[in-house]
This record gives structure tokens, C-alpha cells and sequence, in this order.
């Protein structure tokens, strides 16, 4: 088998998400991707519909599932390739997550309305397809609205510079921490999805670490490790060239499996596109492969 391999890409099981299982196999034929894992938010939904969508095209799809969690008080993103979908403990992440994921996104969307924006809950729950909706859903939801072109507090995210990641820079203006939409995280513990995964036939690898919310540091990395992390997403849309680095580094001194992600969403990551990380092939699946419990 030759080619790149992507082991984190979403579809239209997120609510952020754009493109089904069967087109991103499509997607991944045309470019050359030869493993594909699709980790849908906090799901694995997009199973077994992937596997039969893959079967006969030459790609491989590895299921997985990103979660999002707590780690001394700060959101990490964590993969779980191989995991077995049907297992009991994928549903009590995925349970646990999207429990919390809805009280979230209803207080996101009391706070907005509080503030004077132009937003219903019911708008939000049509507009994510009966899903859990993430905050950039939200925001794409409010910023889609023909109203709010008209209010002049929105104006800045409709600017050429900023509308085609507008939903974007609305989180991180109102959604983050301290900002006027903040509201508490509800996510599930990190150490806790750590002991879960083997249960589920899944290792463990660590979203792109260097991201704005994470800012993993090395003492974190050594802590996930001696709890069951067995990779760390290197390369991906998130780093930069140094903190790739860094990283690969740390990957390496740790005994921790490198891996590739774009994190490709569609319209909510415009600036990402399909086969953009190409670093990893697929021996770096048949590493992970080994670290399987």
C-alpha cells in the first residue's frame, strides 16, 4: 500500500461537518490518501456506513471517534482510532459527551439571546441536524441569517478578511473563556476516555497539541503517556513548522506514535483542504497497530 494517510477528518455526522462517508472516500481517492480514519465530534455515527462506503476503492478506513474532554481544566481533543463502534464504552463517551454538549449549546444560546442576537434555540436545532451543536455551528447558524448582516456589532465577521472563517473568529470573540457567550465545560475527563479506550479495542492519540486551547506541554504529555497514550498528533492544520518540531520531538523522546490529521471540517475550516497534511503513510498505522490492547 502506498500513499498519505489522514487519521482525522470529519464528516456530516459532526455538526460542523460537510461532506458524508462516501464522498470523503471519494475525496480521499482522488488525492492519493490511502488510510483514512473519519473521528466525527464526540460520535461514531458515521459507522459502519464508512466501511461499506470504502469497500472496493483501495481505501482503507480505520473508525474512530474524536472526543472532546477535560484535562486540569483545559479542553483536549483526543482520538481514538480502531475502536470498536459497537463497544459498550464508545457509547458511554459518546453519552456522556453529547449530554453535556446540549446543555452547552442551550446555554450559548440563552447568553446570545441575553446580548440582543438575533437567535432561537429551534433555529439551532434545525440547523444541526438533530445533533449536538458545537459553538462554530451555532455561530455559522446566527452569522448565516440574513438579519444579522444588519447588526452592527456583527459587521467585522462579513469583512473579506474574515467571513470565509467568520464562524470561527465569532467563538473565539464570544465563546471563549472570560468571553460575553462563555459558558461552563461539561466534557467528559480525559483520564477517564485514557482507561476507557482499551475496552474498546481503540489507542489512544492526542489531538493536535499545540493548538490555541490545548498548549499541551511536555509534563502533559508524560502524565497521558503513563496513563495509556499511545500516539500525538504531529502533523496537522493546527501547528506551525516549530511547533511541529517540537512535538516530533517530544513524540520521539516519549515513545509516543507521531501521527498526521488534517482535522478537514469543509466549509467551517475553508483554509483546510482534503489531503492538505500528507507527512505520515501507512506505516505509521501499522505502528499504532501494534499499540492496540
Amino acid at each position: 500500500m502506498s500513499g498519505f494517510v489522514d487519521l482525522h477528518i470529519h464528516s456530516d455526522h459532526s455538526s460542523d461537518g460537510d461532506f458524508s462517508p462516501a464522498e470523503l472516500i471519494g475525496f480521499a481517492r482522488e488525492t492519493g490518501c490511502c488510510v483514512i480514519s473519519i473521528a466525527d465530534h464526540d460520535t461514531a455515527s458515521a459507522y459502519p456506513e464508512a466501511i461499506e462506503a470504502a469497500a472496493g476503492s483501495g481505501v482503507e478506513v480505520i473508525p474512530s471517534m474524536e472526543v472532546t474532554t477535560l484535562f486540569e481544566g483545559r479542553e483536549f481533543h483526543v482520538l481514538l482510532p480502531f475502536l470498536d463502534w459497537t463497544a459498550a464504552p464508545v457509547a458511554t463517551i459518546a453519552d456522556c459527551v453529547t449530554g453535556g454538549r446540549f446543555i452547552e449549546a442551550r446555554e450559548r444560546v440563552e447568553r446570545l439571546r441575553a446580548l440582543g442576537l438575533d437567535i432561537s434555540w429551534e433555529e439551532v436545532e434545525a440547523g444541526a441536524k438533530g445533533m449536538a451543536p458545537l459553538g462554530v455551528t451555532i455561530a455559522r447558524i446566527l452569522l448565516e441569517k440574513p438579519g444579522s448582516r444588519r447588526d452592527p456589532r456583527l459587521a467585522k465577521y462579513y469583512t473579506p478578511e474574515k467571513l470565509p472563517r467568520a464562524a470561527s473568529f465569532f467563538y473565539q470573540d464570544y465563546f471563549m473563556d472570560g468571553r460575553p457567550a462563555s459558558v461552563p465545560k461539561r466534557h467528559i475527563e480525559l483520564l477517564d476516555v485514557l482507561d476507557l479506550a482499551p475496552a474498546a479495542g481503540a489507542v489512544a492519540v492526542l489531538s493536535h497539541p499545540g493548538a490555541y486551547f490545548q498548549n499541551t506541554t511536555r509534563e502533559d504529555l508524560v502524565r497521558l503517556k503513563d496513563r495509556g497514550l499511545a500516539g500525538v498528533e504531529v502533523f496537522t492544520s493546527y501547528h506551525t513548522a516549530e511547533q511541529t518540531s517540537h512535538y516530533a520531538a517530544a513524540a520521539g523522546e516519549l515513545d509516543l506514535v507521531p501521527t498526521a490529521g488534517s482535522d478537514f471540517h469543509g466549509r467551517v475550516k475553508p483554509n483546510v483542504a482534503f489531503g492538505s497534511i500528507r507527512d505520515c503513510g501507512p506505516e505509521t498505522v501499522e505502528e499504532l497497530r501494534k499499540r492496540r490492547p
